[in-house]
């Protein structure tokens, strides 16, 4: 026989099983697939009235007194063959509960088990502390995180600005450095010549004679110069004879090349 596209066997079970009697909702919470309930319970003993026993099937006797016990309790609203709930007693064979009626009793007290015949792949994949208040809880606290995380970036984001402006207050400087110590070291070298070129210009003229053979110093010669030098101001930094030796040359040399 061909099953015709769109229909679900299943789902067509379940929507005939809507309203069990005590001892079929306790086979299927068992795990007994829907079409073999009739079967099932042809095999099994009553124990006690609505109380069914099979012995390849150990589960089904104590979950047929857990359901009734919940009835008796007031845990679970109980129905006759019609559906409708009562508030007066039924007799334990004539007891039917409603499908939503007992997957919220078994999710509330049995929140481990969660028998496919009440529960899609989604809630029983869930974890069995996630209720909706549990969930609201987490959602609550997701958008705070949401939240934090937002403002870490927005601080982030500033950090980064921040950082990106003192690098380019730095660069800046350090440029302007660099070429302040260029500067410095150019005008130190025109400085020095400058100064070499005086030294080397008053050694010169204090050295030769006018036009006329008159000598301009009495100095006659570089030597005579140190030592006179040495003589007023040896005590002053760079009067010394090996400085002004070298100092004096430097000044020739300089005073030559222009």
């Amino acid at each position: 026989m061909v099953t015709p596209a769109g229909y679900n066997s299943c789902e067509q079970i379940q929507s005939y099983f809507a309203l069990y009697p005590v001892p079929v909702a306790a086979l299927l919470w068992c795990g007994s697939p829907p079409e073999q309930v009739s079967d099932h319970l042809s095999h099994a003993k009553e124990t006690l009235r609505g109380v069914f026993f099979l012995p390849y099937m150990p589960c089904l006797e104590p979950r047929c007194r857990a359901i009734h016990n919940a009835i008796d309790n007031g845990d679970l609203p109980v129905c006759r063959e019609k559906g409708h709930v009562v508030e007066d007693h039924v007799a334990p064979e004539k007891r039917h509960v409603r499908r939503e009626d007992l997957k919220a009793w078994i999710a509330r007290d049995f929140p481990a088990d969660k028998p496919t015949f009440l529960f899609d792949s989604i809630e029983r994949n869930a974890h069995s502390a996630i209720n909706a208040r549990a969930f609201q809880t987490l959602q609550v606290e997701l958008e705070a995180n949401r939240s934090e995380l937002k403002k870490a970036k927005e601080w982030a984001q500033n950090i980064i600005k921040e950082r990106d402006e003192l690098k380019t207050e730095r660069d800046a400087l350090k440029s302007c450095i660099e070429k302040m110590t260029k500067d410095s070291s150019t005008i130190n070298q025109r400085s020095e010549s400058t100064y070499l070129n005086i030294i080397g210009a008053m050694l010169e003229l204090m050295l030769s004679s006018s036009l006329a053979g008159q000598k301009h110093s009495i100095f006659v010669n570089q030597s005579a110069i140190i030592s006179a030098l040495l003589g007023y101001h040896s005590d002053k930094p760079g009067i010394s004879d090996r400085t002004l030796e070298s100092k004096f040359a430097e000044a020739k040399k300089s005073i030559s090349t222009y």
